[in-house]
């Protein structure tokens, strides 16, 4: 796991790189030039902790930036007969490369982002991997092209100008669509994507080399019985190949649910005395009894970590400015404590991040499994819009009463907005006071990738997990993930988004994934053989913070500060009086939604004040 810094036609300014970026590389930085290219690594050593040098060169003509791991790596020495000098998976990937070309990333099982320059050719490929775990940014302006793996280390070396068109889509969606950013000058490369660059015309060229949705259109016949096994034996592959690809001891994230318990428990099959961390939060559901079942089941070396948020206010600044663009999702934080306390014990870290994704973890795919709202008649939406009318608004977000509400409410809808009010939900329903609503060509883009999806010849369950997929995952869940670890120079492995699970569960029968009202049905009869039995029912559980009473009390006075200020950016984007409305409690909104929503808009002040507006790099 690294940084990596690429750029034609400009120096890197290596200091400013190291001061932006230094965590994700704290071990060793070199650079390299070549003509009008300059490349630069920022390395944690994990695997050939003394032969993994990057930049890395083969014979005279090749030399890549890499940052990732490629776990199945030395079995592709043997498959493809590569006479490799270290036992680094960077030297495996840059022989791979010079064998088959692009075609050697359909046969790797890993997370990657990288830059190969073909000093022959004199063109760079730029890539990453499937589900898009690795971060990769791109700046062109000028006559110049610059990359890196965090947007704070571009904002660092480049002027970079506001791009308020894309602000709109997210308020809505949380995040930056597809490869969109806060910056006119910046794009991020998509997952399962690679671009090429020409190093003297500068022309590029970006295509998908993996996309989920090709299978999703391939079901498969698989009977259950095949289905557990097939699904045993990828965990046991996936768990061992992130286990033993590191030089470095490998713990696990150790929750009360199913999935980091099946990690875990697969895990202790291949190394002993696994060391496991549970978090507990205050005045949260403790899952740390049922954590400790597993960890005493599997006699693994266990750590009860206990988080309190006494700093909350003086973290807040520095933790969402660590995502270099704004970012709403509350969990953040309690990510943030948790990648801290881990990396006093070890440098990498197992976890089961996405499970709910790839087998249906989420209560709201329940209804989607029995029907297709996405091809829902119009006396449908009318009637649940009737009902919705009736309807008090709920008080509890846990409650049935209120998973009843939010069905009323996308069942009303359709189109994106049946989508976003099924997912995020944050200003779904009060669109009207957002400026410029449907003007934003970020939203555009996505109503174009929802019709696509909408109107394929899947499920009503696979189409909203194959967006949740690529909307959900990869613009949230793993960038908070892979900031979150690497601002503590933390590693994450995710078994679950291994090569096989990607191609195979998507495929699996809905029955599979969502049966009757039970989520991920697959996992939890699979973990009947691996785990306690009070654990192979437990309910999806994320970091569950508490988000209302946080805006309504301990940062109360701080949501206003930012909100309610004569400079505030909220006030290009949202009407001035719902705004000031929502900030004092005067509006008809349910409490945990209202809380979600001045979250969201609080994030995006905090990062146009530490971030945006900060050491403004001169044009």
């Amino acid at each position: 796991m690294c940084g990596i810094v690429g750029a034609i036609n400009k120096r890197i300014d290596q200091k400013k790189a190291i001061d932006a970026m230094g965590h994700r590389g704290p071990d060793e930085q070199n650079g390299y030039s070549f003509e009008n290219v300059d490349f630069f690594h920022l390395r944690l050593s994990i695997v050939d902790l003394h032969g993994g040098k990057q930049p890395m060169h083969l014979h005279d003509r090749y030399s890549i930036i890499f940052n990732g791991e490629i776990y199945n790596h030395l079995d592709l020495r043997k498959q493809f007969s590569l006479e490799a000098q270290s036992t680094s998976d960077t030297e495996t990937l840059l022989l791979l490369y010079e064998k088959l070309g692009v075609d050697c990333f359909q046969h790797i099982d890993g997370m990657f982002a990288l830059a190969i320059l073909d000093k022959q050719e004199r063109t760079i490929l730029l890539a990453r991997d499937r589900a898009g775990k690795k971060p990769l940014y791109i700046y062109q302006k000028d006559g110049m092209i610059f990359f890196a793996s965090e947007l704070n280390c571009i904002k660092s070396q480049l002027p970079v100008t506001l791009n308020t068109t894309y602000f709109n889509s997210y308020l809505r969606v949380g995040s930056f669509y597809g490869g969109n950013t806060p910056y006119q000058e910046v794009r991020e490369l998509g997952a399962g994507s690679i671009m090429y660059i020409d190093c003297n015309s500068l022309t590029t060229k970006e295509e998908k080399w993996w996309d989920i949705a090709d299978y999703y259109a391939k079901p498969n016949s698989d009977d259950e019985a095949t289905t557990l096994a097939t699904l045993d034996k990828y965990l046991h592959g996936a768990v061992k190949r992130r286990l033993l690809s590191s030089d470095l001891e490998v713990g696990c994230f150790l929750s009360g649910g199913i999935d980091s318990g099946l990690v875990t428990a697969v895990a202790s099959e291949y190394t002993q005395n696994l060391k496991t961390f549970t978090v507990s939060f205050q005045g949260e559901f403790n899952e740390a009894p049922l954590a400790k079942e597993v960890a005493d089941k599997y006699n693994t070396d266990h750590t009860e970590i206990s988080i309190g948020f006494d700093a909350l206010k003086q973290d807040l600044p520095n933790i969402i400015a660590n995502y270099g663009e704004p970012f709403f999702d509350s969990s953040a934080v309690p990510s943030y404590y948790v990648s801290k306390e881990a990396k006093k014990y070890v440098t990498v870290i197992l976890n089961g991040d996405g499970a709910d994704e790839l087998f249906g973890g989420y209560r709201r795919y329940v209804p989607f499994a029995k029907y297709d709202f996405f091809k829902s008649p119009g006396v449908l939406q009318h009637s649940a819009n009737a009902m919705l009318s009736m309807m008090p608004l709920p008080g509890n977000k846990k409650s049935k009463y209120n998973y009843l509400h939010r069905m009323m409410g996308f069942a009303s809808k359709k189109g994106l907005e049946l989508y976003l009010s099924a997912g995020v939900d944050i200003f779904e329903g009060y669109e009207k006071n957002l400026l410029n609503n449907e003007a934003d060509p970020g939203l555009l883009a996505m109503r174009r990738e929802f019709e696509k999806v909408a109107n394929s010849n899947i499920s009503g369950l696979s189409k909203i997990m194959q967006l949740d997929f690529t909307v959900n995952l990869f613009s949230d869940l793993l960038v908070k993930m892979d900031i979150a670890n690497m601002a503590h120079s933390l590693e994450g492995r995710s078994p679950f988004l291994c090569k096989e699970m990607l191609e195979y569960a998507p495929g699996m029968a809905d029955k599979f994934k969502i049966n009757g009202s039970t989520t991920k049905y697959a996992l939890r009869e699979l973990s009947k053989k691996y785990l306690p039995e009070n654990l192979q029912q437990q309910p999806k559980r994320g970091f569950e913070i508490p988000l209302k009473q946080w805006v309504n009390t301990e940062l109360k006075e701080m949501v206003g500060d930012y909100l309610l200020s004569q400079n505030a950016l909220s006030k290009q984007f949202i009407n001035g009086k719902f705004l000031a409305d929502l900030v004092n409690d005067n509006v008809q909104v349910p409490a945990e939604k209202r809380a979600k929503m001045l979250w969201t808009l609080m994030s995006m002040e905090i990062w146009n004040k530490e971030v945006y507006t900060k050491n403004v790099v001169a044009q």
